[in-house]
C-alpha cells in the first residue's frame, strides 16, 4: 500500500514525511524523491506473535512517497506528478498556520490550487488520449467504445473543474487504470496547523465531499525524534491521545478499505493487507500465485476465538475452526491456514 504526500510550497509535507517514517531533515535531499516505509503497528501481531513465539513477526506495512521540489522535477506540468502516479492515493497537506514570513493561511484558496492543478495535468493526459483515438478511427482502426465514453465523461468532469474522484465509479473503471489519473486517487486531505491548534478549519463544502484530518506537523516530528518514555510525557502535555502516525495509518486503511488478515505458525507470524470483500483465493494470491492455482480450502478461525479459547488446538474443539471455499469472503482479524496442491 503506498501512498503519494503533496502540497503546495511550505505547507509542511516534509515535516509530516519525516514524522510518519521518523526520518531525520536533510536538506541535501530536496529535490529528490523519498520513499519510507513504516510497519503498521498491530496488538493482535503482538499476542499472536508471543503465543506462537516464531522465528520471523512481519508486520503489514506501508510506504509513503515524497516527490521532490517541484522545481527540481518536471519540465512539464503533467510530470510533475510522475512520482505519486502509481500510488494508491495521495496525502494532501494544506497550510494552516502562519509561515515564517508571518502570511496567514488560506486553506480553503490553498485546497482549490493544488486540487485544480491535479486537474489540469489529467486533463493534458485525457486531451492526448482523446487525439489519438480521433487519429485512429479517421484511419480506419478500430477504437474501444467504452474506453472512449469514459474518458470522454473524465474530459467532461475536468473541463468543468472537477477531479475525476467525484465520480467513484469512474474513478474505478477498469479501462482508465493505466492512465494513472492523479485526481482519480482517494485523497485524504491533512491540515497542518499551529502546535496549539486542534481545530478543523472551516472550509465551505469540503468536509462533506472529502475525507479530511488535524495534524500539528511540527509538534508530531519532535515527537518522532523522543524516546518513547519521553513522547509520552509530551503527549500528556499537549492533550494528544494519538499520535499523527498512528491516526494517518487507520485514515490510510480507511480511505483505502483496507483490512488485515494473519497467517501463524512455528516459522512466521505474519499480518496480509487486503481490500475488504476479498475472497479467500484471492486472499491467497497474496501470499503466492501457487497457493491460488492450487486452492483447496482455507482454514479459517477468527482472532478473537483464538484469544478467547487460548489455543488453536482449543479452538477446533470448540468448532471455532472452519473450512471456507474459493468464495468466502474474509473478515479483518482471520487466521488463515491455506491448504493447497500445485
Amino acid at each position: 500500500m503506498q501512498l503519494g504526500i503533496i502540497g503546495l510550497e511550505r505547507c509542511g509535507k516534509t515535516t509530516l514525511f519525516e514524522a510518519l517514517t521518523q526520518s531525520e531533515s536533510d536538506p541535501a535531499r530536496k529535490g529528490e524523491v523519498r520513499i519510507g516505509t513504516i510497519n503498521v503497528p498491530d496488538d493482535r501481531v503482538d499476542i499472536l506473535s508471543k503465543m506462537y513465539n516464531p522465528r520471523k513477526t512481519i508486520y503489514a506495512q506501508i510506504q509513503y512517497v515524497l516527490p521532490g521540489a517541484r522545481d527540481a522535477q518536471a519540465k512539464s506540468a503533467d510530470a510533475i506528478w510522475n512520482p505519486v502516479r502509481t500510488c494508491d492515493a495521495l496525502i494532501h497537506v494544506v497550510r494552516n498556520f502562519e509561515d515564517m514570513g508571518g502570511e496567514a493561511p488560506d486553506p480553503a484558496k490553498d485546497f482549490s490550487k493544488l486540487d485544480q492543478e491535479l486537474v489540469f495535468a489529467d486533463l493534458i493526459v485525457v486531451e492526448k488520449r482523446l487525439e489519438r483515438l480521433e487519429l485512429d478511427a479517421k484511419r480506419g482502426k478500430k477504437v474501444d467504445p467504452e474506453e472512449l465514453d469514459q474518458l470522454k465523461a473524465c474530459h467532461e468532469l475536468l473541463e468543468n473543474d472537477k477531479p475525476i474522484r467525484t465520480n467513484p465509479d469512474l474513478a474505478a473503471a477498469p479501462k482508465l487504470r493505466g492512465f494513472t489519473f492523479v485526481s482519480a486517487k482517494p485523497t485524504l486531505i491533512v491540515f497542518n496547523n499551529d502546535e496549539g491548534d486542534e481545530a478543523m478549519p472551516e472550509v465551505p463544502g469540503l468536509g462533506e465531499h472529502e475525507s479530511c484530518m488535524v495534524v500539528r506537523g511540527k509538534l508530531e516530528a519532535e515527537l518522532a525524534m523522543m524516546d518513547p518514555e519521553e513522547a509520552e510525557v509530551f503527549l500528556e502535555e499537549y492533550g494528544v491521545t494519538s499520535t499523527a502516525r498512528d491516526r494517518m495509518i487507520r485514515r490510510s486503511y480507511e480511505l483505502l478499505g483496507k483490512m488485515s488478515f494473519f497467517t501463524v505458525g512455528e516459522d512466521e507470524v505474519r499480518a496480509w493487507t487486503i481490500s475488504r470483500e476479498t475472497q479467500a483465493v484471492d486472499a491467497a494470491d497474496v501470499i503466492h500465485s501457487d497457493i491460488k492455482r492450487g486452492f483447496i480450502r482455507a482454514e479459517t478461525m477468527a482472532y478473537q476465538d483464538l484469544i478467547d479459547t487460548g489455543s488453536y488446538a482449543e479452538a477446533k474443539k470448540a468448532a471455532k475452526v472452519r473450512l471456507e471455499g474459493k468464495t468466502y469472503i474474509v473478515a479483518d482479524g482471520d487466521i488463515i491456514n491455506f491448504r493447497f496442491n500445485v
